[in-house]
């Protein structure tokens, strides 16, 4: 594996200027001394001078010729195709609508094909500029199992178990033993699109940073649509939430695959009248040991607000906050996050989700975005149609559990 050499800086440049400046000082104070050394001894001070000069000096050229590298993005240098693909994208297609040679930079640069039915593929740096993005915005797809894919007819082969074994003997018969059932699992998929504007004077202006606006504006739209339908989707051209899942109260061996388990509060709309922290535990002990590990709590700011103040016998916060920025807040002691789409309190809602959210469900990317420029529909302003095909579903139902406000 080969590193990229990094950049050297203004203080290591100085310091070995300041080394073969000493080295200098040091050959002109021996021949200042000559008359009182012998000819051997100046000699052989002279000679370990050059050798020290000479190291010096290809240290500082090897120094300023790093600094005159090119700038290295992100651990690696830019592809010249993707670069120049990125220029012709934002300065000629996006400011001014000239889509010449535009195709052809996109094979070049992204290694795909254009689809034919309209639009461009986004340069590969805003694409993965969105992602970044939209993890940060999606609690869902931060916490899932995030594939992307190539083509639409994704599919994910779920063991459900049934292998069976035995004890023997060492010369005893070995009888036929059951063997596993698999089923398989195809997340939904559809397109999510967004439509951002700008005037033609703001693409004009060499000011207006047209990268960060259109990323931003893309990650706001797809991470709306997207969020929500990972939470309350039909599964209709769109993914298929969580909770539009089958549910019931029944525990793993006894339900149906595909059906997800509920845990009834036993009070109608609210929490136990005796201690609202036994739902909590109840629901994070329904899910076996070994998905317990990295799983998370899923609920939205209403449901926050009010868990926040619960405490223990011993008038302990069951809610931890993050200690650091990036460090996401605890319940119980497993990770919490807010999802504004998850419903609030009510009779029979399924107000908070635990699980381990990237063996349960599963999100399809199929890349890359794709941008239409439409300057027509809408004078003076240029419209950026994207689209992306995005998909998901639960592929366990055995590792999300939902905490149900009702009877039973």
């Amino acid at each position: 594996m080969t590193t990229t050499p990094t950049q050297p800086s203004v203080r290591e440049i100085k310091r070995a200027v300041d080394d073969l400046g000493r080295a200098f000082e040091a050959f002109k104070e021996a021949n200042d001394q000559q008359s009182q050394s012998s000819d051997v001894v100046l000699e052989q001070k002279v000679d370990r001078l050059n050798r020290d000069v000479s190291t010096l000096q290809g240290n500082v050229d090897s120094l300023f010729v790093a600094a005159n590298r090119p700038a290295v993005a992100d651990g690696h240098r830019d592809d010249p195709g993707a670069v120049e693909h990125k220029a012709a994208f934002f300065d000629g297609f996006i400011r001014k609508g000239v889509e010449t040679g535009l195709q052809a930079l996109e094979a070049k640069a992204l290694s795909t094909g254009t689809p034919s039915d309209g639009g461009y593929a986004v340069p590969e740096q805003l694409d993965l500029s969105i992602e970044k993005l939209l993890v940060e915005v999606s609690p869902i797809r931060a916490i899932a199992n995030v594939v992307a894919i190539g083509t639409s007819n994704y599919k994910k082969l779920v063991n459900l178990g049934g292998a069976t074994s035995g004890w023997v003997g060492e010369s005893d018969a070995r009888s036929e033993t059951g063997t596993p059932t698999f089923q398989e699992v195809v997340p939904p998929l559809g397109e999510i699109y967004a439509n951002p504007a700008a005037t033609q004077a703001m693409l004009d202006d060499a000011f207006f940073n047209v990268e960060t606006w259109l990323a931003e504006e893309l990650t706001q739209e797809f991470a709306a649509q997207e969020g929500a339908a990972f939470i309350n989707g039909d599964g209709a051209n769109k993914p298929k939430g969580f909770l539009a899942y089958t549910t019931t109260s029944e525990a793993d061996a006894a339900r149906a695959f595909g059906t997800l388990q509920h845990v009834p509060t036993g009070v109608a709309g609210d929490w136990p009248t005796n201690d609202p922290t036994d739902s909590l535990l109840d629901l994070v002990y329904s899910l076996k040991p070994g998905y317990r590990t990295s799983a998370a709590f899923a609920m939205n700011t209403n449901l926050v607000a009010e868990i926040r103040k619960f405490k223990d016998a011993e008038g302990n916060y069951l809610w931890r906050p993050g200690l650091s920025d990036g460090q996401p807040a605890t319940l119980l002691g497993y990770r919490a996050v807010e999802a504004a789409d998850m419903p609030d309190k009510a009779a029979s809602s399924l107000s908070i989700a635990f699980g381990n959210f990237e063996r349960g469900y599963t999100i399809t990317d199929r890349m890359a975005t794709r941008i239409l420029r439409d300057p027509f529909t809408n004078k003076p302003f240029v419209h950026f149609y994207a689209t992306k095909r995005v998909g998901g579903g639960v592929v366990n139902s055995d590792a999300i559990k939902l905490l149900k406000f009702s009877l039973a």
